[in-house]
């Protein structure tokens, strides 16, 4: 039973608006000024909705994507702001050579909103992202633990049972996909959640990732309920009872959101 903003475009967009204006470019504010002259870049940037807020801010963005429909929609979406050359969107893959060379040392803010999950290889992609920061540049990531009730991102599949059932997704892999292939799932939607089970990261991989790579977390959000649900199911946000965040893997069960910024 997939729901209005997993088949809406338009909708999809309202969603990344309001939630960038209300939560994520606050939470980048923490540590980052943002105004006139700052250099933005998302990863992943869909319909483009999370850079509207930053744009009305006086940032200068490019948002990159490898999907070219959504890449379309976001210049549909943003014309008046593409045609005044606040912000660019490019269907690129962002190791390519011409993306390097273009925008190497070149933004002061990189965020990545929903998107880390469905990255392979992390640890060597995160290294990449430093490639592309001013010196003093911050990354932004918000994502859904692995472990959380939805981690596998199983509310995408159409069949209504197959969507609301909690924490299958964590089940052995050949278990997961006999389950929604007997659900009835589209072999395009079972390929797509079996790839973020294999891309799944947690929250003590992430952290551990960051080390790894040189880069220091600046500032951490655990959220026990999405900001995100605020706009797709009315709830109210909260953040995770404090004590919950200092459980290592036991957090990662109960925490449906985390923003990070790091640099």
């Amino acid at each position: 039973m997939a729901l209005k903003h997993h088949v809406d475009a338009k909708a999809r967009f309202d969603q990344q608006v309001d939630n960038s204006q209300l939560f994520v470019l606050p939470f980048i504010e923490k540590t980052k000024p943002l105004g006139s002259g700052t250099s933005l870049l998302e990863v992943g940037t869909a319909e483009g909705g999370v850079l509207l807020p930053f744009i009305e801010h006086g940032c200068l963005c490019v948002g990159v994507d490898l999907a070219e429909n959504r890449i379309e929609q976001a210049k549909i979406f943003l014309q008046k702001e593409v045609a005044a050359g606040k912000v660019e969107f490019i269907c690129q893959n962002i190791y390519e050579d011409s993306f390097v060379n273009r925008f190497r040392n070149h933004f002061d803010v990189i965020i990545l909103k929903d998107v880390i999950e469905h990255v392979p290889e992390q640890e060597n992609f995160i290294l990449h992202l430093k490639t592309f920061l001013k010196p003093g540049g911050q990354i932004y990531f918000g994502f859904p633990p692995w472990y959380m009730p939805f981690g596998g991102h199983q509310q995408l599949c159409r069949k209504k049972w197959a969507s609301v059932i909690p924490y299958y997704h964590i089940l052995p892999r050949f278990i997961y996909r006999g389950i929604l292939t007997l659900a009835g799932e589209h072999p395009l939607v079972i390929k797509e959640l079996l790839e973020i089970k294999d891309t799944s990261i947690t929250i003590e991989r992430f952290e551990r990732i960051i080390k790894k790579t040189g880069l220091k977390v600046l500032n951490r959000q655990h959220y026990l309920i999405n900001p995100i649900y605020k706009f797709k199911f009315g709830l109210k946000p909260r953040k995770q009872w404090a004590p919950i965040t200092w459980i290592p893997y036991f957090r990662d069960f109960v925490t449906t959101c985390v923003y990070y910024t790091v640099g």
